[in-house]
């Protein structure tokens, strides 16, 4: 945030820019393919330190061979790390997945929780998974989902002053209302990825430069 914005000047600047995005990434979504909050929470686990595009090329051959929490609480370790080696860090990746849906069996029938304690608690699923989770599947606005590009981003524009995603995530959630919570972070996502990206951004090309501390023009 600029050093001596007010804050109802910064509230109000924060939903210009919201609005603007809005209106530029009309279709923003997550950009994770799924078809139930099980394939969510599973793409989301393996999008960690990997690409969306890497993880929904890799995903329908896991969804084939693993289609359900019985299937993947089955799964022999060996096996499933083929299936997802590509997506980087596969033998925690695989831990993660049979862990989480062993759990899913053993402490909530087979279904996916909707609150963010018991979610949270799932292995391999932390606050900013369940947030994807939770707001991506189930439309529950618990928390904003804070990733590089959501970091850079809110920097940039002066949301936070902060460099850590819990604190960053809190700032956010005090400046913008609960109901857009899950749209804000899919915003700030998809103009991190084609317009504010982390080296040049194109501020020239920016619908929200006018409103942008960081901006060069």
């Amino acid at each position: 945030m600029t050093r001596f914005e007010a804050r109802k000047s910064r509230t109000a600047r924060a939903g210009a820019i919201y609005d603007l995005l809005l209106a530029e990434y009309p279709d923003a979504k997550c950009a994770l393919d799924h078809a139930s909050p099980f394939e969510l929470a599973v793409a989301t686990i393996l999008s960690a330190q990997c690409t969306d595009a890497r993880v929904n090329m890799v995903t329908p051959e896991l969804f084939r061979r693993y289609p359900d929490p019985e299937a993947l609480s089955a799964a022999l370790p060996e096996e499933l790390q083929e299936v997802i080696r590509s997506t980087g860090f596969f033998r925690n990746k695989t831990r993660n997945l049979i862990g989480m849906a062993t759990a899913l069996i053993e402490r909530h029938n087979g279904e996916v929780p909707r609150n963010m304690k018991e979610l949270s608690a799932l292995p391999g699923i932390g606050r900013k998974t369940a947030n994807v989770v939770l707001g991506n599947a189930f439309g529950v606005d618990e928390g904003v989902v804070v990733d590089t590009h959501v970091k850079r981003l809110s920097r940039r524009m002066g949301f936070t002053a902060e460099a850590t995603p819990e604190k960053i995530e809190k700032d956010l959630m005090a400046l913008f209302p609960q109901r857009v919570w899950t749209m804000l972070a899919h915003l700030l996502i998809w103009h991190g990825r084609q317009v504010c990206n982390a080296r040049r951004p194109l501020c020239n090309r920016c619908a929200i430069s006018h409103l942008c501390p960081s901006s060069t023009v």
